[in-house]
């Protein structure tokens, strides 16, 4: 995919003038993790922490919240209802009721699954959110909103989508044939900043790309890395177009400097969360 005529490369160069701050970091919540992927929260969360989140809290199906716990002793985990066919139940919003006004940012999706269950979540979780939090979204959170995209337009300026080639498609409802453009009209018509394959687009009409991502990235989890990190540098205070190429560079060189370890197709989505605070340690110095 070739970038926009009007998009700006994203590089070490552009990101070092553009520093995320170190000096206040809040609390990331990531909400997902039903019955058959747990793991996903997990990969999420731990990308969220290396990318700088002060404070980590994970939601996920009841049965997964100790495994989680001991997995990620770094996080607060809070166990969720879920229904007869292993989803996070709606009903999760009653237990997080006092817990999500306090996150600076909010990731929805990872591990999620029943889309309309989902969309019964976002329905009732999206107001306990702060009025001056972020949000992310990703996987079945996206399939979802794509019922009524005005669910999120209160979130207008404050929200994060970063979709796969398929959730793109139901988001437009359409086609995508050429990644910068799809991530325009998303971006428009959610009011979101989006990542897409590499392509960014916020609301406002602006367009960076990234191209140094490769194709053996699209493996399982690794969207819910993406994902964290957004949501990571968020909860250091960056603004959503900051994060966003932020979050898509780092998940790029994490990437590269894997193919010699694992090659081209031996990566794992953990490989990539153990990469990432070594390059943006080298991006920042």
């Amino acid at each position: 995919m070739s970038a926009a005529p009007d998009a700006t490369p994203i590089t070490p160069a552009l990101l070092r003038d553009w520093p995320v701050p170190t000096d206040d970091r809040g609390t990331a919540f990531v909400l997902g993790g039903a019955r058959t992927v747990p793991g996903a929260v997990l990969l999420t969360g731990t990308a969220a922490l290396r990318a700088g989140a002060g404070t980590l809290q994970l939601g996920a199906s009841e049965r997964h919240a100790t495994p989680l716990g001991v997995a990620v002793p770094e996080a607060s985990v809070f166990g969720l209802p879920e229904t007869d066919g292993g989803a996070v139940s709606r009903e999760a919003a009653e237990v997080l009721r006092d817990v999500l006004p306090a996150a600076r940012v909010v990731v929805i999706g990872p591990g999620l699954t029943d889309v309309d269950e989902t969309f019964a979540l976002l329905e009732r979780v999206l107001p306990l959110v702060a009025e001056d939090a972020r949000l992310v979204l990703d996987a079945y959170a996206l399939g979802a909103l794509s019922r009524e995209p005005e669910l999120v337009k209160p979130w207008a300026g404050r929200v994060v989508m970063s979709p796969n080639h398929t959730e793109a498609e139901y988001l437009l409802g359409g086609e995508v044939e050429d990644y910068a453009t799809a991530a325009a009209g998303i971006a428009d018509r959610y009011q979101a900043v989006v990542s897409l394959m590499g392509a960014i687009a916020s609301p406002s009409g602006e367009r960076w790309f990234d191209g140094g991502g490769h194709i053996h990235l699209a493996t399982s989890g690794s969207g819910d890395v993406l994902a964290g990190l957004i949501g990571g540098f968020l909860a250091r205070s960056a603004t959503p177009e900051q994060a966003a190429c932020w979050a898509t560079h780092v998940h790029a060189l994490a990437g590269q400097r894997l193919i010699p370890k694992t090659g081209v197709t031996g990566l794992l989505a953990r490989d990539l969360v153990a990469e990432v605070g070594t390059v943006i340690s080298e991006l920042t110095q």
